[in-house]
């Protein structure tokens, strides 16, 4: 069975679906609309100015945040000491179970942000931890943003996926992306910001299809140019994520002095871009990579590359 759902999150998030399979389900989403929940946000770094703080308070982005010292420089210098104490006092006093986790220089070394989500995980029991290193963003305030996006609408991916295995009971169901392809609901349950827009590009996806005709050798008789009726935009986003196959992309920065070095850090970017597209849905055998991006940063020491992989793999 292939869903799709309306503009927001509608009281089901499933909604009956146009075109049939009896292998998968996908579901497409967007989550401009859901509902958001509480975030703690842990900022690990030096002092900053009061505009700077991290975005909290904020209907999308409410919650209580605090800044504690550590984090790294771009070249994985240590900048100081991560406060544990800071860390594990905050997160044990803020009565929240949804974090973000930022730290600077992650992209780059992510210790201090995986050390933060260790003392949070055991301090709050059941806590819900996005880290920014995992979005990819070289900039400090872009990737808090997302983590703190990911954690707000970590609760409500949690009840659509929920949702979504109750009415389509023994049906593996995989959710589309905002950019291309699809993520299993484990998936999505973690990473919902991945799926952010997903309906808005299943639905263009559905329809570049339909438009050069690809809609009628699949099965459709009506959509346009066919001189039958107008496909719906359920129809056609449903479609569109009917199209797609499990991805997963990893960004990073690297550091790397001469070619021979380049390659190793490259090969262990795509070894973890093909383990998480594993985790996103594809069978293991089937991951592959499809596109590797390299680009010098060159404002900043020599050897320092900005680096993005995408791995895409079949449905089981």
């Amino acid at each position: 069975m292939v869903v799709a759902v309306s503009d927001g999150v509608p009281e089901s998030p499933v909604a009956r679906a146009a075109a049939h399979t009896a292998a998968r389900a996908c579901v497409a989403v967007d989550l401009g609309g859901a509902r958001t929940a509480a975030v703690a946000v842990i900022r690990v770094g030096g002092p900053c100015p009061e505009v700077l703080r991290p975005l909290v308070g904020r209907p999308a982005s409410a919650g209580v945040a605090t800044i504690v010292r550590g984090g790294h420089s771009l070249t994985g210098r240590p900048l100081a000491p991560l406060d544990t104490e800071a860390v594990r006092r905050f997160a044990g006093s803020c009565g929240l179970l949804d974090f973000a986790v930022t730290a600077t220089g992650s992209p780059m070394l992510a210790d201090h942000e995986l050390a933060v989500a260790e003392i949070v995980a055991a301090e709050v029991p059941g806590a819900r931890i996005t880290l920014s290193y995992e979005f990819g963003r070289p900039g400090l305030r872009e990737r808090e943003e997302d983590a703190i996006r990911n954690a707000a609408l970590g609760p409500e991916a949690g009840r659509i996926a929920d949702e979504a295995a109750r009415e389509l009971p023994g049906v593996p169901v995989y959710f589309a992306r905002s950019e291309s392809g699809l993520v299993s609901a484990q998936y999505f349950r973690r990473y919902p910001l991945t799926c952010d827009a997903g309906r808005t590009a299943s639905l263009a996806r559905g329809r570049a299809a339909l438009d050069a005709g690809f809609g009628r050798r699949a099965g459709s008789d009506a959509g346009p140019g066919s001189g039958g009726e107008e496909v719906s935009d359920e129809v056609a986003a449903a479609f569109g994520a009917a199209l797609g196959r499990p991805e997963a992309q990893v960004e990073r920065i690297v550091q790397a002095r001469g070619r021979a070095e380049l390659d190793r850090v490259l090969q262990d970017v795509r070894d973890e871009v093909l383990t998480r597209v594993v985790s996103a849905g594809a069978a293991p055998g089937s991951a592959r990579i499809a596109e590797t991006t390299v680009n010098p940063l060159s404002y900043l020491p020599d050897g320092l590359y900005r680096v993005r992989v995408t791995a895409q793999g079949a449905v089981p």
